[in-house]
């Protein structure tokens, strides 16, 4: 059976050979109704592209890396499938690495990005100094999304960038705690190094401001954006005597582990303490007591982060974007008013 070469699909869809390659490599400047002819001859005729010699031609793979902190975290499980669908649209395939908030075990996955000679690369970075130089300098495609690198970093470098707007959405939550009838509310944060907790962490400040409400440095915790940093906080709280009737979480896992805690206290929710967290959670809606929580349009920062990279790959010199998405507030039993 003889090989089918571009030449043949070209001819099938009654197009050139040209417009064939620029379809297969997902640029967007095709006639749709031209790329609908090339996509129906590569079915009919069960073409298939040769990969090898397009990555030789490239000087690189159709592999993006994904470098995601915590591959527990339902958060990620949403954002690396839109990451996966625009990527399959565009002709790559996505290696999942999970750093697990490790700066060492960052670096190896960079290193191996590298190595392996990939087509870009999108990192949630392990803290606010993570070292992309490398990628930089080797032309890599790089797209950072959920916290940002530090100003130094990408300042000079044409990294872009997808977030959410996570000083909003904190403040958000905090001020729907306040509204609903609570007063000394608490805020279980994450680590002082990621950009994502200490803007949640302004986000809070800047509602307390808002509605007249003092800075109580004993309401504020910091813990490690996981189930047991935030039952830990929780704790804390409780066994030091601190003042407070309701909780704002700064992220989905701390938020259960607070609620776990505040359950075997015996501490009822919202009678004695109403919680929000950052971050939808699956079952959410489903327990018999639901908890409120702002939600981030995970699948969207995915789509976006992955448009961002085969955009970049196309075209290296293009000024560096940053994607800023809404968060929504999800109001439910957790922090119904105490009148109420």
């Amino acid at each position: 059976m003889r090989l089918l070469k571009i030449q043949d699909v070209a001819r099938h869809a009654g197009v050139s050979a040209a417009t064939v390659s620029r379809v297969l490599n997902g640029r967007a400047t095709v006639n749709p109704e031209l790329a609908a002819r090339v996509h129906a001859a590569v079915r009919e005729l069960g073409y298939r592209p040769n990969r090898v010699a397009r990555n030789l031609r490239r000087r690189q793979t159709t592999l993006w890396a994904v470098l995601i902190s915590d591959i527990g975290n339902p958060f990620f499980t949403s954002l690396v499938r839109g990451v996966e669908d625009v990527g399959r649209q565009y002709g790559y395939s996505v290696v999942l690495c999970n750093t697990d908030e490790n700066p060492a075990r960052e670096a190896e996955y960079i290193a191996v990005a590298l190595a392996d000679n990939m087509a870009g690369v999108i990192i949630s970075p392990a803290d606010d100094t993570t070292d992309i130089g490398a990628l930089v300098a080797a032309g890599t495609a790089v797209v950072t999304i959920d916290r940002e690198l530090s100003h130094d970093q990408v300042d000079s470098v044409l990294v872009d960038a997808v977030l959410v707007d996570n000083e909003k959405g904190a403040e958000q939550a905090t001020a729907h705690l306040i509204e609903s009838g609570y007063s000394r509310v608490a805020c279980i944060t994450g680590p002082r190094r990621l950009s994502t907790a200490m803007r949640r962490l302004r986000g809070y400040q800047r509602a307390l401001r808002t509605h007249g409400l003092p800075q109580d440095r004993t309401l504020v915790r910091h813990a490690d954006f996981r189930e047991d940093g935030g039952y830990s906080a929780m704790a804390a709280l409780l066994d030091e005597g601190v003042d407070f009737d309701a909780v704002f979480v700064a992220n989905n896992l701390m938020t259960v582990g607070a609620v776990e805690c505040l359950a075997e206290r015996g501490v009822e929710v919202p009678a004695r303490v109403g919680v929000i967290g950052f971050d939808d959670i699956p079952w959410a809606r489903l327990s018999r007591l639901s908890l409120s929580t702002v939600s981030q349009p995970t699948y969207e920062l995915g789509r976006a982060a992955a448009q961002l990279l085969s955009d970049r790959i196309d075209n290296p010199a293009r000024p560096a974007t940053r994607v800023v998405l809404q968060t929504e507030l999800h109001a439910r039993d957790s922090s119904r008013s105490p009148g109420a």
